[in-house]
C-alpha cells in the first residue's frame, strides 16, 4: 500500500514537472517573439533618426561651403591690386596676392583671367598661361553681370565646382576671376563612415557620392551596379535571417534604409543609404542574452530538481564555511581601511597646506607679471619727461605725467581685478567699443613700439564693434597678445604683426606674427609655460588672458600659420548685429592701414 502510493506520488510530480517545463518553453517562445519584434522596430526608428540628423549635418555643412565662396568672386571683383594689374598687364604680384587669400578665404584654388581667357595669375603655377577661352564659367561670367556657378567634370577626378565674376573698370570688361570650391573634402570625410552617401544636381546625375565610381550616373543606374550573383545572395540572405526586415533599397546586394534631403542650392538633393546591420546586431545581442537566460533557468530547474534532496545538506555547510572565510575577510578589510583613513587625513592636512603655499606663490607671480607692463612704460614716460623738463618743455613733460597717472590707474585695476579673483563675485559689465580698446592697448605699447621696427597693420570695420565686458581686462589681454608677438619677432629680420578685427556672429580679433611660431599648443595656456629666456617672463600671461575671456563668455585659442609664425584668436559674444565692409587700405601696399606707431628709421616715429 506504502509503494503504490510512493509511485502515485513519483507520478504525479513527473506530470507535474512535464507541465512546468512546456509552459516554460512556451513563455521562452512568446518573449523571444515580442522582443524581437520590439527591439526591431525600435533600434531601426533610432537608426533611421540618427541617419537623418546626419544628413542634416552633411546637407548644412555643404550648403554653408557654397555660400561661404559664393562671396569671393564678388569681393576679388573689387580687388584695386587686381584691377591694376589687368588694366596694366603687369602680373607680376597677382599671383602672390591670389595666395595670400587662399588662407583666409579656404578655397580650392583661384584664377585670374584677362579677357581672352589667358590664366595670368593663379594660386596654382601650373595653371598660368592655360587658356580657357571656351570653358562655360569663363564665358557665362563674362556675359553676364553677377556671380555664376558652373559644374565642370574631370576626367579622372569628379567634378570642379567653380564660382566665377567677370572684373571690369567702368564699363571696360578686363578680365574675370574664378574660384574653385573644394567640395572633394566632404567625400574624403564620409568615406570614414559607415552609410552610403550621394548628392545629386537638378538633374538627377550625381556630382558627389562616397563610390568614385558612382559619379556622373543616375541613382538607379549606380545602385545597379553590382555584381551578378548579388540578387542570389540577397534572396539567400532575406530567407536564412528571420530578424531580416523591409528594405528600401539594395547597395551591393545588401538591404538598405534610404533617406533623401532637399538641399537649398540649385535642386540639389543628397540621399543616404544606410544599412540594418547594427539593428540586427543590436536585436541578436538581446535576444542571444535571452535564450541564454531561459537556458540557464531550464538548466537550474533540472539541476534543482535532481538534487534536491541530496544537495541540500551539502549546499548549507557550504555556504556556512563561504559566509564564516567572507567574515573573516570582511573584518581584516575593516581594519586596513582604518588605517588607511588615518594616513589619508595626515595626507590631507599636508596637502591643504601645499595647496595654500602654491596659490600665494602663483598668485604673487600673476601680480609681478601684469605689474611689469605698467611699471615699464612709466619707466619710459618719466625718462622721457626729465628730458623735457631739461629742455624747457613743461607743457609736453605735462602730457607725459598725465600718461603715468593712466598707468598707475591701470595698476590699481589689476590689484582690485586680482582681488576680485579671490573673492569670485559678480563683476559690473558694460559695453565695450573693441577698435577703441585696441587703440588704447597700442597706445600703452608706445615705448616698444619706439624701441624696435616692427610693421604693424590693422584691418578694422567701418562700423563699431561692441561687446559687453571690463575695459580694462579686454585691454589687458590685448596687451599680452601685441606684446607676444612682439617679442616672437625679435630674431626676424623683417618682423611684421597683422592685427584683424572682424564683426560676425562674434566679435574677433585675430593677432599674427612672423615669428617662429609655437611647439607646444597643448601647453599653451598653461600657468608658468614659457619659451622666452629667464628674465624675459614667468609664463602667466596668455594664462591670465585666457582666464578673463572664459569670464567674458569668449574663446582664447591659437594656432600657427601655415605660412609660419603664429596666429591668435580672441572670440568674443557680440553686443548687436554690426553691418558694413571691411576697410581694406594698407599703405604699401594696398589691403592694409599702417599703424601710426610704426618705426621708419632709428629714433623717429611715424606720423
Amino acid at each position: 500500500m506504502q509503494s503504490e502510493f510512493g509511485l502515485n506520488k513519483a507520478s504525479t510530480i513527473s506530470w507535474r514537472v512535464r507541465l512546468a517545463l512546456v509552459v516554460l518553453l512556451a513563455l521562452a517562445v512568446v518573449t523571444i517573439g515580442v522582443t524581437n519584434l520590439f527591439l526591431t522596430d525600435r533600434f531601426t526608428e533610432t537608426t533611421r533618426n540618427r541617419a537623418e540628423l546626419r544628413l542634416a549635418l552633411y546637407s548644412g555643412n555643404l550648403l554653408s561651403e557654397l555660400r561661404q565662396n559664393a562671396i569671393v568672386p564678388q569681393l576679388l571683383a573689387r580687388d584695386p591690386t587686381l584691377i591694376g594689374a589687368l588694366n596694366s598687364a603687369d602680373y607680376t604680384q597677382s599671383t602672390q596676392r591670389l595666395i595670400s587669400f587662399v588662407e583666409e578665404i579656404g578655397a580650392a584654388s583661384l584664377m585670374l583671367y584677362d579677357r581672352d581667357g589667358r590664366t595670368v595669375a593663379a594660386t596654382d603655377r601650373n595653371r598660368l598661361g592655360a587658356n580657357h577661352g571656351d570653358q562655360a564659367y569663363f564665358l557665362d561670367a563674362l556675359r553676364g553681370n553677377s556671380t555664376i556657378f558652373t559644374v565642370g567634370e574631370r576626367e579622372t577626378s569628379g567634378f570642379t565646382f567653380t564660382y566665377s565674376r567677370r572684373i571690369q573698370s567702368g564699363n571696360e570688361v578686363l578680365g574675370v576671376i574664378a574660384v574653385e570650391v573644394d567640395l572633394q573634402k566632404f567625400e574624403r570625410a564620409w568615406s570614414g563612415i559607415s552609410d552610403a552617401l550621394i548628392v545629386t544636381d537638378s538633374s538627377g546625375k550625381i556630382i558627389l557620392a562616397t563610390e568614385p565610381r558612382w559619379r556622373g550616373r543616375a541613382e538607379a543606374e549606380a545602385l545597379a551596379r553590382q555584381t551578378p550573383q548579388g540578387a542570389i545572395q540577397r534572396a539567400i540572405q532575406a530567407t536564412a535571417d528571420w530578424t531580416a526586415l523591409p528594405p528600401d533599397a539594395y547597395v551591393q546586394g545588401e538591404a538598405v534604409m534610404r533617406l533623401e534631403n532637399k538641399i537649398p542650392f540649385r535642386g540639389w538633393r543628397m540621399a543616404s543609404f544606410t544599412t540594418y546591420a547594427s539593428v540586427r546586431e543590436r536585436v541578436n545581442g538581446v535576444l542571444a542574452i535571452e535564450i541564454m537566460g531561459f537556458a540557464i533557468l531550464l538548466a537550474l530547474t533540472f539541476y534543482f530538481l535532481s538534487r534536491r534532496t541530496a544537495g541540500r545538506m551539502a549546499f548549507v555547510q557550504r555556504e556556512s564555511a563561504e559566509l564564516r572565510q567572507l567574515n573573516a575577510r570582511l573584518q581584516r578589510e575593516i581594519a586596513e581601511r582604518q588605517r588607511v583613513e588615518e594616513t589619508l587625513a595626515v595626507a590631507e592636512q599636508t596637502l591643504e597646506q601645499s595647496s595654500k603655499l602654491a596659490a600665494l606663490g602663483e598668485m604673487s607671480a600673476a601680480v609681478s607679471h601684469e605689474l611689469n607692463q605698467p611699471l615699464a612704460a612709466m619707466k619710459t614716460y618719466l625718462a622721457g619727461a626729465r628730458l623735457l623738463l631739461n629742455r624747457n618743455r613743461p607743457d609736453e613733460a605735462l602730457s607725459s605725467f598725465g600718461r603715468i597717472d593712466d598707468m598707475i590707474e591701470r595698476m590699481g585695476g589689476i590689484t582690485r581685478q586680482l582681488k576680485s579673483y579671490a573673492r569670485k563675485g559678480a563683476e559690473a559689465l558694460s559695453p565695450v567699443d573693441m577698435g577703441d580698446a585696441l587703440a588704447s592697448s597700442l597706445s600703452m605699447m608706445e615705448p616698444q613700439l619706439r624701441q624696435r621696427q616692427v610693421e604693424i597693420s590693422r584691418i578694422l570695420p567701418d562700423n563699431p564693434v561692441l561687446v559687453m565686458g571690463d575695459r580694462m581686462r579686454i585691454e589687458q589681454v590685448m596687451v599680452n597678445l601685441l606684446r607676444n608677438a612682439l617679442d616672437a619677432t625679435k630674431t626676424e629680420r623683417n618682423p611684421h604683426v597683422d592685427i584683424i578685427l572682424a564683426a560676425g556672429e562674434t566679435a574677433t580679433l585675430t593677432v599674427r606674427d612672423n615669428g617662429q611660431g609655437i611647439e607646444d599648443l597643448d601647453s599653451l595656456f598653461e600657468p608658468f609655460y614659457t619659451t622666452k629666456q629667464p628674465g624675459d617672463g614667468v609664463g602667466l600671461g596668455l594664462a591670465i588672458s585666457s582666464g578673463i575671456v572664459n569670464d567674458l563668455g569668449g574663446r582664447l585659442t591659437a594656432r600657427n600659420g601655415q605660412q609660419g609664425g603664429a596666429v591668435f584668436i580672441m572670440k568674443l559674444p557680440i553686443l548687436a548685429e554690426e553691418k558694413g565692409e571691411l576697410i581694406a587700405q594698407k599703405m604699401p601696399p594696398a589691403g592694409m592701414t599702417m599703424h601710426p606707431f610704426v618705426s621708419k628709421s632709428s629714433g623717429e616715429i611715424g606720423k
